[in-house]
């Protein structure tokens, strides 16, 4: 058996691409950006028959609707999901024939009300199972995005669910969605995959065997969401609409964008943080165009009012577009470069950089809540990135430094305070280890 793990770095999720024979291929949990699924198959020369959603996501559209309309691919779900779209529902125990290999149904609910594992079998051997938000690499995935009212009891049902899995044979093969990097609790640095008896051995969530134990440390371990989460879930029960042709950026000229942002549209710069740093658009965000671009894009770009992307000539507009589109934004009117702009003779504006030994203002720490607890500069300010979005009049007035961990989401927040009205702004280069390397200080530990 041919699986093949399709790794989204940036949402820190993995799709999983099997060979089933007969040319037949399954993808499990894949998203709208199916440029890997399709290389992989196409590399293979492979069919994508079957598409397999363990659950209804919250951090990424899935692609399976896309498959169904443009590849004849058959859609595997929960019944209980009550998709809006063709697709076969199936209960717990329900199995179906790959050809070769089958895919039983197993209830798991706790991430989601209605998601589902899939085990892998080859004959009456249990190969893998497919453990999407349920059993992950050294923890369990969320249970608070269903609504925070449910946490709780969602927390209890994913202690019922962990334990189920549990009992499968040591050597079944774990392959979660959620991994290193995911928002759905995944814990940093861990393995994408594992088996069962690794995590019965090392997991501290299976270590517990009282209920209540586990549902407190469960929902202790929860940090903040990108607000994205809370519409994907539905649109893909609807069913992401099915695109004709590949996500892509509009060129635009000055007057139409000028036009635009005269309406409320927002302009995006995702340059690089020097050339924002050095030259940028009045009022503009800045989201540099990395792995983790979508992710930051859906937690401080709106969805529902035009975006203008500014980007610079060597980064690659289809990749803006796709990293857009799996997040649910198709709200991307077009691109400008910033020549462009200058050239009609429109003015900019610059942001101060600061290396590790040039801190020479009250630090603001923009990081999530565990990061500054392992380690902060001292009298640091703590906001979150995600909550100064909502409410940049909360950083503390006068000249500010502000801080990551390298200076992407620095700038972020920088470019958010800029158009609050704040002044004397510089951005740090680099993270606390740095300036406690270059000051020959510690940092401070907890929140």
């Amino acid at each position: 058996m041919d699986l093949v793990p399709l790794v989204d770095e940036g949402l820190g999720n993995s799709a999983y691409l099997v060979d089933v024979g007969d040319g037949r291929a399954l993808v499990v949990d894949v998203s709208l950006d199916l440029r890997a699924a399709w290389q992989a198959t196409r590399r293979r020369g492979l069919r994508l028959a079957f598409a397999a959603d363990t659950h209804l996501h919250a951090d990424f559209l899935s692609g399976a609707r896309q498959l169904a309309a443009t590849e004849d691919t058959l859609v595997l779900a929960s019944a209980a999901g009550h998709r809006e779209f063709n697709h076969t529902g199936l209960h717990d125990g329900d199995e179906v024939d790959l050809g070769g290999l089958r895919l039983r149904a197993m209830t798991t609910p706790g991430h989601t009300h209605e998601h589902l594992s899939f085990l892998l079998l080859d004959g009456d051997r249990q190969v893998g199972v497919f453990t999407g938000g349920s059993l992950i690499v050294g923890a369990a995935a969320r249970t608070d995005l269903v609504a925070p009212e449910q946490m709780e009891a969602l927390a209890r049902q994913q202690f019922a669910s962990l334990r189920r899995l549990a009992e499968l044979p040591d050597d079944v093969a774990v392959w979660p969605t959620h991994g290193a990097g995911s928002f759905c609790s995944a814990p940093p640095g861990a393995d994408r995959t594992s088996t069962i008896g690794r995590e019965k051995a090392t997991n501290p969530l299976l270590r517990h065997e009282n209920e209540d134990d586990f549902v407190a440390a469960l929902v202790s371990s929860l940090g903040s969401y990108p607000p994205y989460f809370r519409r994907l879930g539905e649109i893909n029960r609807h069913g992401p609409a099915v695109f004709g042709a590949a996500p892509a950026l509009a060129p635009l000229g000055v007057t139409a964008v000028r036009a635009l942002l005269g309406d409320g549209a927002q302009l995006v710069d995702v340059r690089p943080v020097a050339d924002f740093a050095a030259a940028h658009v009045p009022d503009s965000l800045s989201i540099p165009l990395r792995p983790v671009f979508a992710s930051w894009l859906g937690w401080l770009a709106p969805h529902d009012t035009p975006l203008v992307i500014l980007r610079n000539t060597d980064q690659d507009p289809a990749e803006i577009a796709w990293q857009a589109a799996k997040i649910g934004y198709t709200n991307l009117a077009g691109e400008l470069g910033l020549d462009a702009w200058t050239a009609e003779g429109h003015p900019t504006t610059s942001i101060r950089l600061v290396g590790p030994d040039q801190v020479d203002a009250r630090v603001l720490d923009i990081r999530q809540a565990p990061e500054f607890a392992a380690g902060h500069l001292p009298d640091a300010v703590h906001i979150e990135l995600g909550d100064l979005a909502g409410h940049p009049d909360a950083a503390p007035p006068g000249p500010l430094v502000v801080m990551c961990g390298h200076g992407e989401r620095a700038m972020g927040a920088a470019s958010l305070l800029e158009r609050a009205g704040h002044r004397d702004l510089a951005v740090l280069t680099g993270g606390p280890d740095d300036w406690a390397q270059a000051a020959d200080r510690s940092l401070e530990t907890g929140g």
